[in-house]
């Protein structure tokens, strides 16, 4: 709650807290934060709208820059609303494969390229386009992500895209995340562009022809709420609406299909509404269907009748029907040829009937559908005329008895035959050759050659893994399908490969370049023959395993004594505790494998027995330690139990020597406790292993057992290593906490304080927010009705207009064009009745000038600049000219160079009365203070010692004379800038506004001041009231 509420006293970006006095360099770091964080809230809105158009996650808004690099979401996009124009195979690297993997390649600029076609062709204007290198080299990013609001907001008029968002405020981002975008803002080095003038500049670019538009579209969604299909098919042949594909006959269907479409939109746009969005705020596109939306209707009405022509042939299994049907111009289909109808008819037959055993299917193939079947039966019908050409080369090619010849053959991609390997032809050569010798047609068909190529490919694989001695790849091979090898196990792989790798090493020494398949089925043979003859070993583990279910200890005891087993330190005296433990751990194995068959093996049974004998070890241990700690308790000697409890074989924790006599004490009552009315003189004593075994221990003969006695009864004199240990823990912990207790008491005090004033600043916060939370109901009961009023009366203005549209359009027309005519034939006539005076006064005045630059010229001292400039190809010009041209440069220059010294005094001013201030606040020490004036010496040369005194007191200690000084200086510098010209240079854009207005106001004054000498008093006094009001802000 603390950190809320300190959220919400956190100045947002662009404001300034009324308590902070921010100078020149911190407003203007200011202002670059604030332009960084806005620059970010327009990058998420881009991305959510491309998100929202593409339903695809985009990356986070900090990447989103570098991701758009290769031009993939871009190209995404541009398909979204340009589908024909940008189909899905021209878009390069979609899946950005190789962008991950290899980052960025020239031809990712082919997508940015289509993206910008894409705008071209919806009518963006291209004075929102970025260049392609602004995407790809990221030299304007901006620029991109400027030109994607200006699509945005034009595709929302078209009734495409649903609208941007703006996020302005809405959005937090990291104080380091703004810092990194400054950075990148900043390497661009160039001004950003303006987002909330998209609109305006939108409007002025779009074209004449958007107003007759957007009337013919506007006829028909009138037309089609007045229910009448010729009224509608009428609006719809319009020539501005520039629709196509209208077909009179389906009057009737355009009707109901765009009453439908825009019924939808309507109800869906009125549940999105909110109300307090004003009806003056709301395109009207939001209720009338757009031209894009009424052109995508008509073409929907018109594929449906085409798609229920081309179902019916279907049904009928009419080949003529199909293809007529499939050739209609309102399917638009690609790529239909009459010779591979019978291709047609099978495949989108094939189709229809596998769709039809889907419950969502709704009786018809869809356009997608038959365009899919289209290009699937023209690839079959192409491939299969080639595949029979193919396969008569290939027997032609085996009977030539050229193995070179026929793996080239076998690898032409028309015989659609699996991988050939070139490096071994001969192999190829002579198996087909005897299959076709076998063959009573003396050739071999495509299916026949399939099955011997996929076999002798897999055979050739696996003798280049073998050469290669890659394991991995040899076992993929000897376990493929292709190969056809049986009895192969899979356990048993590893072992077939290192012996397949030793026969191909022996045959390579004998000459022999690959093996067969018959030397591969004889080496698994042989290596299942090894691997029988090792399993006698794991029957005994069987032998064990089914012992150990059957509970029987002499039983499992019999089993581990098998020599074949050759299992080792099996010890007979504790065959409870083997059954117990190989019990455990196969149960173990079964909850960890989630396999409840599965079976110990024989290192896992080894490993159970030898915790078995750590188990009894420990166990033994454990009574000893504990039937001492029971003497030394019944002794009364403290010490000796403490020495007890200490001992190695001891089993408590946390003993500590300073509590000996209390846990004597404790231990003894609870000893006394639990022997009640007296010990019952057993024998035996029970202890708990691993919280799962009963170990039984003889106090008298001081052994132990795993097998429980019979009879037996719990000794009640004995405490148990449990009892013992929660003894210690409790007095152990009481010691501790006590001790912890006394050492932090002004700790304790210090939490409770704290915990105390988080309670009582949660409380008034609580009040605080239920305050602030009644505000916004009444504005938003307030803007609700004030929102109703408006709406009904923007509805009732808004129908009369709708109703008297072409009278009002023709009577605005009319009065336009006689208010032009009449204005321009007035203006024309005065200037024919006029033309001689016309000519005498521009005469009269062009000579007039002329006598006055030449009289300024001859009588002035020091004539002006554009008056020489008339008259400089008439003058001489001389050595004393260029002199007295370097002596104005240089005085120039000296008052440029005094003006800045000025002002950096001035800088310094300011700055030690800010820090008087913070003294006199007890903000800052007077030996801050003090540590600036002397800087100012420094850096001034001894110019502040005319402001300030020796005695460094401060701007008090200034003499009259001084001060009268000080109030001049402002005055002295702004004169001298003027009449120098370079007053017209200051111009301050980092700081506020109110400044800027201040000093344009002084400037006035100036000018003032300068031809109005009466007026310097007032002048001066104002000018010194604007630097006050400068300072305060």
């Amino acid at each position: 709650m603390y950190e809320e509420n300190a959220a919400l006293h956190r100045p947002r970006y662009g404001s300034i807290v009324d308590d902070e006095r921010l100078s020149a360099e911190e407003m203007d770091e200011r202002r670059h934060q604030n332009i960084a964080y806005e620059y970010l809230c327009h990058l998420e809105e881009a991305k959510q709208w491309i998100e929202a158009c593409l339903r695809e996650e985009l990356p986070p808004t900090t990447e989103l820059e570098e991701g758009l690099r290769n031009g993939v979401y871009l190209v995404k996009l541009a398909r979204f609303f340009a589908p024909k124009l940008v189909p899905e195979r021209k878009i390069y690297d979609i899946e950005q494969t190789r962008f991950k993997r290899s980052g960025l390649h020239f031809r990712h600029t082919d997508n940015t390229v289509q993206w910008l076609r894409a705008m071209e062709s919806v009518g963006l204007p291209k004075i929102f386009y970025p260049e392609t290198t602004d995407v790809y080299d990221r030299k304007n990013m901006p620029r991109v992500i400027y030109c994607i609001h200006a699509l945005s907001l034009y595709l929302f008029k078209l009734g495409i895209a649903p609208q941007i968002q703006d996020l302005l405020g809405k959005v937090d981002f990291t104080e380091e995340e703004i810092s990194n975008m400054r950075k990148e803002l900043e390497k661009y080095g160039i001004q950003m562009p303006a987002f909330s003038k998209i609109g305006g500049i939108l409007a002025n670019e779009l074209s004449v022809d958007e107003a007759a538009l957007h009337a013919a579209v506007m006829a028909i969604n009138e037309a089609i709420s007045h229910k009448v299909p010729e009224e509608t098919m009428k609006a719809l042949t319009n020539p501005n609406a520039v629709l196509s594909n209208i077909e009179n006959k389906l009057a009737q269907d355009y009707q109901e299909k765009l009453f439908e479409a825009k019924k939808i939109k309507q109800e869906r746009n009125a549940g999105g509404k909110s109300d307090s969005v004003n009806a003056e705020e709301r395109e009207m596109y939001e209720e009338l269907l757009t031209r894009n939306e009424i052109q995508d209707n008509v073409n929907k009405v018109n594929v449906n009748k085409a798609l229920q022509r081309v179902n019916q042939a279907l049904e009928k299994q009419d080949e003529n029907d199909l293809l007529s049907g499939l050739q209609a111009p309102s399917l638009s289909l690609a790529a239909v040829y009459q010779e591979n109808a019978p291709w047609y008819l099978t495949n989108l037959h094939a189709e229809r009937e596998q769709k039809s055993q889907q419950e969502s299917f709704s009786g018809m193939l869809n356009k997608d559908d038959l365009q899919a079947g289209i290009s699937l039966s023209n690839d079959q019908a192409r491939a299969h005329k080639l595949k029979l050409e193919a396969v008569e080369k290939i027997n032609a090619a085996i009977l030539n008895n050229d193995a070179v010849q026929t793996v080239t053959a076998l690898m032409l991609p028309e015989a659609q035959l699996p991988g050939v390997n070139p490096d071994m032809p001969d192999l190829y050569q002579l198996e087909l050759s005897n299959l076709q010798r076998q063959n009573p047609e003396g050739k071999l068909t495509h299916e026949e050659l399939a099955i011997a190529v996929e076999m002798l490919s897999a055979v050739a694989q696996l003798n280049g893994a073998l050469t290669l001695n890659n394991v991995e790849e040899m076992i993929q091979h000897l376990t493929s399908p292709a190969i056809g090898i049986s009895n192969l196990q899979d356990a048993y792989t590893q072992r077939y490969a290192d012996t397949l790798m030793l026969l191909k090493t022996q045959a390579a020494e004998q000459g022999q370049d690959y093996l067969s398949w018959n030397d591969i089925q004889a080496c698994i043979e042989e290596v299942n023959m090894q691997i029988k003859e090792e399993s006698e070993r794991v029957f005994a583990a069987d032998l064990i395993n089914d012992a150990v279910d059957k509970k029987d200890p002499n039983k499992t005891l019999e089993a581990l004594l098998m020599p074949s087993a050759k299992l080792q330190e099996v010890n007979s005296s504790i065959a409870n505790h083997y059954q117990d433990v190989l019990w455990d751990t196969k149960q173990q194995k079964c909850k960890v494998s989630q396999d409840d068959g599965a079976a110990l093996w024989l290192d896992e049974i080894q490993e159970a027995i030898l915790s078995a004998n750590q188990d009894t070890e420990d166990a033994h241990s454990l009574a000893i330690a504990v039937s001492e700690i029971n003497s030394a308790i019944e002794n009364g000697d403290s010490q000796q139990t403490l020495a007890a409890m200490q001992s190695s074989n001891a089993v408590t924790r946390g003993v500590v020597p300073e509590c000996a006599d209390t846990y004597q004490n404790e231990l003894f009552e609870a000893k006394k406790q639990k022997t009640g009315e007296g010990p019952n003189g057993s024998l035996w004593v029970i202890h708990k292993i691993k919280d799962k075994y009963e170990y039984y221990h003889n106090l008298e003969t001081a052994e132990g057992t795993w097998e429980k006695p019979e009879s037996i009864v719990q000794n009640n004199t004995q405490l148990s290593r449990e009892e013992i240990q929660d003894v210690t823990g409790r007095i152990t912990t009481d010691h501790h906490r006590e001790q912890l207790w006394l050492a932090n008491e002004g700790q304790v005090i210090r939490l409770q304080a704290c915990a105390r004033g988080y309670l009582a600043r949660k409380a008034y916060s609580e009040r605080l927010n239920y305050l602030h939370k009644q505000e916004p109901s009444t504005i938003r009961l307030q803007s609700s009705w004030k929102g109703y009023k408006q709406r009904k009366s923007y509805k009732g203005r808004l129908r009369v207009l709708q109703d008297n549209v072409a009278t009002i359009t023709k009577i605005q027309s009319f009065v336009r064009m006689w208010k032009a005519r009449r204005a321009y034939r007035t203006r024309c006539q005065y200037f024919k009745d006029h033309t001689p005076e016309i000519i005498k006064i521009q005469a009269y005045l062009r000579a007039n000038k002329a006598k006055d630059d030449y009289k300024t010229l001859i009588n002035a001292g020091e004539p002006p600049l554009n008056v020489v400039r008339k008259f400089v190809h008439l003058l001489d010009q001389s050595d004393l000219d260029f002199q007295e041209e370097l002596e104005v440069t240089r005085l120039r220059e000296e008052v440029v160079t005094k003006i800045r010294s000025n002002q950096q005094l001035e800088k310094d001013l300011n700055l030690m009365d800010i820090k008087i201030g913070l003294l006199v606040k007890n903000r800052i020490t007077l030996q801050d203070v003090i540590s600036h004036s002397k800087k100012m010496d420094k850096k001034n040369k001894g110019q502040a010692m005319e402001v300030i005194s020796g005695d460094k007191q401060g701007l008090k200690s200034l003499s009259k004379e001084k001060r009268k000084k000080t109030r001049g200086l402002p005055t002295s510098i702004l004169s001298a800038a003027d009449k120098s010209g370079l007053f017209g240079q200051i111009d301050l854009p980092d700081a506020p506004k109110q400044i800027n207005q201040i000093y344009g106001y002084s400037h006035l004054h100036l000018v003032q001041l300068r031809f109005k000498p009466e007026r310097r008093i007032s002048t001066v006094k104002t000018f010194q009231d604007c630097i006050g009001r400068g300072d305060q802000i």
